[in-house]
């Protein structure tokens, strides 16, 4: 009897996937129209000249951030054209060559030395080396908080200490105090895979939140905790209360930008893994829906070398995961023809 009502569960719930998992995709973007980090509109002709082996574009548009006062933008275009010019830096070395002291050139280049470094065998050694780049950015323009979200992953390689962090942490809040960049960098410090704990990570990013701006993505820095203390293995009940916190909290930043904004992919990407950790199908389902075409590497390439396709894996799961819940037939469908249920 018990073998029987099992079969007759799995029966159901292999008709219900069947009948509600195409209805589901509307909504998402089909597995081909997904990209994975694709820059703005922006960004995009810039990296399109580096291609080429032209740094004008890319001077342009990091100076173009630097007289705004656009921090959030110039650290994410840094880090992209830093990451490009990690296996193409014909670009940037003929841009050092014209101007060696552009404060914009000089950041791109002090990213791409901190990346090298941290792949290197001998990672500590190598990020000593770069000191001097950073100093060098950071000199460039004494209003910008991006060389010091640099100088935290620095500090981070090189084993700083706490008291070495909190000076860098305070030269870069005085610069911007919603940096979300920095308070990143800080949140991976204080991790307990670094150098502080659960409770430190959580601490921070909980605080962080609270004092941050409407609007911001620091209000979502609670869910990068989260997904550290996920990774670590599975948490404790009180460990869970605080994570389905981060999560609501993150849900609440979603919500106000748009269905398809490119800039809170990450933390969509992010949050999207989350619910899905802690068996919140539809939540995540919602979040999928929101990310639009927009994949993004972090948080998949944490346990993955194919982020594109764990991230549709992903989401193919989550909808098989809500159709299987859902009733097989609906109630206006099991009613009669004369109103009565069939």
């Amino acid at each position: 009897m018990v073998r029987t009502m099992s079969l007759l569960r799995a029966l159901i719930s292999t008709a219900r996937m069947v009948r509600h998992t195409p209805q589901l995709a509307a909504g998402l973007p089909p597995d081909d129209a997904v990209l994975l980090d694709a820059p703005d509109e922006r960004l995009a002709p810039a990296l399109v000249a580096a291609a080429l082996g032209e740094y004008e574009p890319a001077a342009k548009l990091l100076a173009t951030t630097r007289e705004a006062a656009e921090w959030e933008n110039r650290d994410r275009y840094v880090m992209r054209l830093a990451a490009f010019a990690y296996g193409r830096d014909g670009w940037l070395t003929a841009w050092l060559r014209a101007a060696p002291r552009d404060p914009d050139a000089l950041l791109v280049r002090a990213e791409l030395a901190i990346r090298r470094a941290w792949e290197s065998p001998a990672r500590a050694e190598r990020l000593r080396e770069t000191g001097p780049m950073i100093d060098a950015a950071a000199a460039g323009d004494p209003r910008d908080p991006v060389p010091w979200r640099v100088a935290l992953d620095h500090a981070r390689g090189t084993h700083a200490t706490h008291t070495a962090f909190e000076s860098l942490w305070e030269r870069a809040v005085r610069r911007s105090s919603h940096h979300y960049g920095c308070h990143v960098a800080a949140l991976q410090y204080l991790s307990a895979e670094w150098y502080g704990s659960h409770r430190e990570c959580f601490d921070f990013a909980e605080q962080a939140a609270h004092d941050a701006l409407p609007g911001s993505l620091v209000r979502a820095l609670p869910v990068r905790a989260a997904f550290t203390l996920l990774l670590s293995g599975e948490p404790t009940s009180v460990q869970a209360d605080r994570i389905d916190a981060a999560a609501d909290l993150a849900i609440a930043v979603s919500a106000e930008y748009g269905a398809g904004d490119p800039w809170p992919a990450e933390v969509r990407n992010l949050l999207a893994y989350v619910l899905v950790e802690r068996g919140r199908w539809e939540e995540a389902l919602e979040q999928f829906r929101l990310i639009g075409p927009y994949a993004t590497s972090f948080p998949w390439t944490s346990f993955t070398d194919d982020p594109l396709g764990q991230f549709l894996e992903s989401r193919h799961a989550v909808r098989i995961q809500v159709a299987s819940a859902m009733p097989l037939r609906s109630r206006t469908e099991r009613r009669g023809p004369r109103g009565h249920y069939a």
